[in-house]
């Protein structure tokens, strides 16, 4: 049997197998951030397509952290019977599930309240309207808002939760110099940069203990002059390692990475896929932690060579899921060609309009 297919375990979680769905805005959720049935019946065809780990789109845990409209919450405790509503069933299905925990920090959606939002630093060239930079008051509140979503997501009925600190979203700025400025504790060099995001994970143990998986999304390079490189990312690695993180899911860029970053339109073959292969290979090396990959894995051949070889421990997809829920199950049941979607990222039009993420483009045949 194929070692993407041999059972493992994070921290007391059982995974049938070493593929997962990685975090994407779904566009599915109520104005208030309620779960609504779209997204049940969204993480139901997953379950059912054999995926052996869901994480949920980024949840915000934060009014002020919203990136954007019909995104999920999980920042108060009414919100807690909506998203029990999408964990057991997918639990019904044999399948594991977990939320990812997020603050939009400097990109969250001003439209919502009106609200300036939050930012490490007073730094420009990264949006054109106001932001304004957080007091010592206002990143205490936010520690202690990513534990109590961690609360409300274990009463929930969760198997875990995700750290979202990639992207260029509020954590991912702080440990990014390109965006944190800052001259106090959580400013300056990495090990202060990082800061935060250890006491986001203290914070989370507090109210779910130590025998709860806990992940994180991180980003291995910024992408961005003066941004996070990897030798930076490497020293979080490290610093997480000794903090009690479980595991480490490994992408890259910010959205004002623009062209700099990977080409993640057009994958149709080995040489442009799995993005962040060598930064996952440097992690291995470095850092006594399960890895798991996402960027542009289209092939189960690659899959299976990225995991034969130790470049990563679980293989993480986004827009292939999109298009086919069940990819998992047609490469179970030996159906090895590779995923129908064609990465040109048009699933993201129906989401913004309203309706919900869903493939629109065309797709390779299978």
């Amino acid at each position: 049997m194929s070692k993407l297919f041999e059972t493992t375990n994070i921290n007391g979680m059982t995974i049938k197998n070493r593929f997962v769905r990685s975090a994407t805005w779904e566009g599915m959720a109520e104005d208030d951030g309620m779960c609504t049935d779209k997204l049940i019946n969204l993480m139901c065809n997953l379950a059912e397509g054999e995926v052996g780990l869901i994480i949920t789109g980024h949840a915000y845990v934060h009014e002020k952290g919203k990136a954007g409209p019909w995104q999920l919450g999980i920042y108060e405790d009414r919100l807690i019977p909506g998203l029990r509503e999408m964990t057991d069933p997918v639990h019904k299905m044999g399948g594991k599930i977990a939320v990812q925990l997020a603050h939009a920090g400097m990109y969250a959606n001003t439209g919502i309240k009106g609200d300036i939002p939050f930012a490490p630093s007073l730094v420009s060239g990264f949006r054109k309207s106001a932001i304004q930079e957080m007091t010592l008051h206002d990143i205490q509140d936010v520690v202690e808002a990513f534990g109590l979503a961690a609360k409300q997501a274990k009463k929930a009925g969760f198997d875990g939760v995700q750290i979202h600190a990639a992207h260029g979203y509020l954590v991912s700025q702080f440990l990014s110099p390109a965006f944190n400025k800052r001259q106090d504790k959580y400013g300056g060099d990495i090990e202060n940069r990082a800061n935060i995001l250890i006491e986001i994970l203290s914070s989370i143990r507090k109210q779910v203990g130590n025998n709860y998986p806990v992940l994180i999304k991180m980003n291995s390079c910024d992408f961005l002059e003066q941004g996070l490189k990897v030798n930076d990312s490497l020293i979080i690695g490290a610093i997480l390692e000794k903090a009690g993180i479980d595991a480490i899911e490994l992408s890259g860029g910010t959205i004002a990475s623009g062209k700099k970053g990977p080409v993640r339109t057009g994958i149709v073959s080995g040489k442009n896929e799995a993005y962040f292969k060598d930064a996952a290979s440097a992690f291995k090396e470095k850092i006594d932690l399960p890895i798991i990959l996402v960027g542009g894995i289209r092939s189960f051949s690659l899959a299976q060579r990225l995991v034969d070889n130790n470049v990563a421990d679980y293989i993480s997809m986004s827009r292939p899921f999109i298009r086919e829920p069940a990819l998992i199950k047609r490469w179970k049941d030996g159906n090895h060609n590779q995923a129908s979607c064609i990465s040109d990222s048009k699933c993201f039009i129906s989401a913004m309009s309203g309706k919900g993420i869903s493939c629109v483009g065309g797709a390779k045949q299978k």
